[in-house]
């Protein structure tokens, strides 16, 4: 069996004419921009949850064609290349419900809005095989979740950073997390953001840059890098302190850390970012960026209304702002 998953070639081609189950089949065309990189690193760009030696297995156990070919790790794609990747289910570990409160948004049969406490990790990873979301979310859900992602990433449609906190969509079945995941390819679903950054801001402003993985710090993201994606984040000043300034952010797209990188990339980062922020907080107590995903908006996958949920600033946020008061 290939590191991937995949026993072989021949598996593969059983998996693509629909014989086999898999977790998810992605397409795509390269852009001009992206013309001439070696597929891995465009691959790597493009799926960030994935590291890129997991990409590379998956090359090598004949996943991924390029013009319907089998595709080899190190080779150049030009403009107009059709890339197909099929990601094996994953069937890393038996993740456990937990009996662990939620603080519920909104649920109905298809949907479940909850609003994510402060160092919580959504789905299981190395490091945190118990007590995330998912664990709390299958035994409230009694299991009823799509299965689109996976055994480690039921019902998830899309994630928040462990120390954000805020609305997080998950869908209970396979149609409502479809619908749910174009809405969020088409940037149409609305996501507000609270955040206090560092410095003062006094006029509302957009910025627009492509984001993507730090070509030296592999854990961070960058803007303008090669193979970066486009970003484009909105933020509108709330209330200007001494030293910080509370704002609204709202998205048009959905990067990792887009908010986080964005407001460094203008001198603003965050208050408490530990990543992105100056190395001293001035508030030591503090557990991570200052980030709270206030709203979310979409259309209903079943009834085809627009739902919008808002989540209640965290008794943290709300207590450091009384205190900039007085910075």
């Amino acid at each position: 069996m290939g590191k991937s998953g995949f026993e072989s070639k021949e598996e593969i081609k059983a998996e693509n004419s629909g014989s086999l189950h898999a977790s998810a089949v992605e397409e795509f065309s390269v852009a001009d921009a992206e013309s001439g990189q070696r597929l891995d690193r465009l691959l790597s760009a493009r799926y960030e949850e994935y590291t890129r030696s997991y990409l590379q297995n998956l090359i090598r156990d004949g996943a991924v064609t390029i013009n319907t070919s089998y595709a080899k790790t190190g080779e150049k794609v030009q403009t107009g290349d059709r890339i197909r990747i099929v990601f094996p289910p994953i069937q890393l570990l038996d993740v456990q419900p937990e009996n662990i409160p939620l603080d519920i948004l909104y649920e109905d049969e298809d949907l479940v809005i909850v609003n994510k406490p402060k160092g919580m990790v959504v789905h299981p990873a190395a490091g945190h095989y118990s007590g995330t979301l998912v664990n709390a979310l299958l035994y409230h859900c009694e299991g009823s979740l799509s299965g689109i992602n996976g055994v480690l990433r039921p019902g998830i449609v899309h994630r928040i950073d462990r120390n954000t906190t805020g609305s997080l969509i998950v869908c209970k079945n396979d149609a409502a997390h479809r619908a749910v995941a174009a809405q969020l390819k088409e940037h149409s679903i609305t996501r507000k953001y609270r955040a206090i950054v560092h410095g003062r801001l006094t006029e509302d402003g957009t910025i627009h840059t492509t984001i993507g993985r730090h070509p030296q710090q592999r854990k961070e993201m960058a803007v303008n890098v090669p193979g970066g994606k486009d970003a484009i984040t909105h933020y509108h000043v709330l209330e200007t302190f001494s030293r910080f300034t509370y704002i609204e952010c709202q998205l048009e797209t959905g990067r990792t850390h887009q908010i986080r990188v964005h407001m460094k990339s203008i001198g603003h980062p965050l208050l408490g970012d530990d990543v992105y922020g100056p190395a001293k907080c001035p508030f030591p107590g503090l557990q991570g960026q200052t980030l709270h995903a206030m709203t979310i908006g979409l259309i209903h996958p079943r009834s085809g209304e627009y739902l919008e949920v808002e989540a209640p600033l965290p008794a943290y946020f709300s207590d450091l702002l009384s205190q900039l008061e007085f910075c």
